[in-house]
């Protein structure tokens, strides 16, 4: 990894646990690199972004992509305050704080379609892609060490995307119709993952941010596709328990499911 110089070379966010900020032209991926940081005992609140990853991982072992310079690639090792009863909501936070982040820095008002991917709300881009999340942990004599979690959010791509991209995906200043300064919004990000972390926290922090989920949910209402490794169900998405999981009436008649794990696709209503 190279360092990059100038004004992305950021020390720190104030007021925040994130005081240790590196920035790097390329990398493997950042996940990866923290959590080879976490082996040799760095400490909390360690965050890397990078400008380009060649080897960027998304939830269920796929690849992520982006052109170099587009992206806000960040990931952010965490050690301190990790509940075993909570961790799972990690990835929750991440998806509330970048929703946040982008009403504030872009004005642009997103959704999380479960379990935690960012999409776009409305207009001819709606329910295309905006952002990912991979969090990943440390396991050190049956207890977690450290969690990395790691985001891409597309901020400044070209105009034309690749095909296999076109209807899936989209970015910030695609919607915007002008380019969005990384840098200010990985301070926000930051800012307000900071502040969901200390949520999550205190003793009705796990309630406080499954409810902004709920608020920020994509898929509750939606009529939906649930992949799972050997077979698909279609129905309607109700809800999101109290455990992360969302809930799913399926159209065939069969019983509610309550799913943990799956891929769920937003099926468009039929013109």
């Amino acid at each position: 990894m190279a360092d990059v110089q100038g004004s992305f070379a950021t020390s720190a966010i104030p007021g925040t646990r994130f005081t240790d900020i590196r920035w790097v032209a390329e990398t493997g991926s950042t996940n990866a690199d923290l959590l080879e940081q976490a082996r040799s005992g760095a400490a909390d609140g360690l965050v890397l972004v990078a400008d380009h990853q060649h080897s960027g991982r998304g939830r269920l072992d796929r690849s992520w992509v982006a052109p170099p310079g587009s992206s806000l690639l960040v990931s952010v090792l965490l050690r301190d305050q990790l509940d075993a009863t909570t961790v799972f909501l990690l990835p929750a936070a991440v998806g509330v704080a970048s929703v946040e982040a982008c009403a504030e820095v872009a004005g642009v008002t997103a959704g999380l379609k479960w379990p935690n991917d960012l999409v776009a709300s409305a207009g001819e881009h709606a329910d295309r892609k905006l952002s990912g999340v991979l969090a990943e942990s440390l396991v050190s004599d049956g207890r977690i060490d450290a969690v990395v979690v790691g985001m891409g959010l597309n901020v400044n791509w070209p105009p034309v995307l690749p095909s296999e991209l076109a209807n899936s995906a989209t970015a910030l200043n695609l919607l915007l119709g002008r380019p969005i300064d990384r840098e200010q919004l990985l301070i926000e990000w930051l800012r307000r993952f900071d502040h969901w972390l200390t949520v999550l926290a205190g003793p009705s922090g796990p309630k406080v941010l499954l409810e902004a989920l709920r608020v920020h949910s994509a898929t509750i209402g939606r009529a939906v596709r649930v992949e799972f490794s050997d077979h698909s169900v279609e129905g309607t998405a109700t809800s999101i328990d109290d455990e992360g999981r969302v809930h799913v009436v399926p159209f065939d008649g069969s019983p509610e499911l309550s799913v943990s794990v799956g891929d769920v696709v937003h099926l468009r209503p039929i013109l």
